[in-house]
């Protein structure tokens, strides 16, 4: 499984992936917008891998893991305490530390989804899908009984019981499972995506039916990796995407008729 990436300050109880952490400190594509800075740590936030209390990387190394200016990476900090989910302190002790979203965690998830038409999150669907059916049948063909135990019992630790909990495993499955495919091309596009997308994609796991179905199919696709079938691994990791995708078309049209995320 991947090693933990360092990082600075506290962190809560929830375990996190060590690999989703990686992705959010993943190189920008597009370089010099302090916007997708902000974007990027904010959709953490929401995501819960990084935790209230936490303390961010310093302006020049958050520069330096995202590839853009120091003065870029000033900017999206200046936008995330504007927006409330970041304090800067000053002093030995100081540094810009995460805090929790006060109740506006679904309207910044809102915000994102109606950004997206719904040919573009369709289409996003099946990217996400092709990668990850890719990651589980390298991981069957590759990973040892030994390897499936592991993601299996990971799986088993890892809550589910609330929103911000569910939200951050299930990324944090798919890079686990990318992992497992020894496809260093995988993992890469997976922390791109997971980095890019996922709390977009993840949005309809603060309603329980969706937690269980995502439950089952992660599951389903672990078993599958540590018996070594491919097929079933592929539909199996297919059917989690499917599900949040039909979840989040559903909500893309409640918002678009007035309404809210929840039916």
């Amino acid at each position: 499984m991947s090693s933990a990436t360092e990082h600075s300050g506290t962190t809560g109880p929830a375990r996190v992936s060590p690999g989703a952490r990686d992705a959010v400190f993943a190189q920008l594509a597009d370089v010099g917008r302090a916007e997708q800075v902000s974007r990027r740590i904010a959709d953490a936030i929401v995501l819960g891998v990084l935790v209230p209390g936490e303390r961010l990387p310093s302006e020049a190394e958050l520069a330096r893991r995202f590839g853009v200016a120091l003065v870029t990476a000033r900017e999206g900090l200046g936008i995330l305490r504007e927006a409330g989910l970041v304090d800067t302190r000053r002093g030995r002790d100081g540094g810009s530390f995460v805090v929790a979203p006060d109740g506006g965690e679904d309207a910044l998830l809102a915000a994102r989804l109606r950004g997206l038409s719904q040919v573009e999150l369709a289409d996003l669907a099946v990217y996400v899908s092709a990668i990850a059916a890719g990651c589980a049948d390298r991981a069957a063909e590759r990973a040892t009984p030994a390897d499936g135990a592991r993601l299996a019992a990971w799986l088993d630790t890892a809550s589910f019981g609330t929103a911000a909990d569910a939200r951050r495993n299930a990324g944090g499955f798919l890079l686990e499972l990318a992992v497992l495919s020894q496809s260093a091309r995988l993992v890469r596009e997976q922390i791109r995506l997971q980095a890019e997308y996922g709390p977009l994609l993840w949005i309809g796991l603060h309603d329980p039916r969706p937690r269980e179905e995502a439950l089952a199919s992660m599951r389903a696709t672990a078993a599958s990796v540590a018996t070594g079938n491919r097929p079933a691994a592929r539909d199996a990791v297919t059917a989690l995407v499917g599900s949040v995708t039909e979840w989040l078309l559903a909500a893309k049209a409640r918002l678009e008729r007035g309404g809210g995320l929840d039916a």
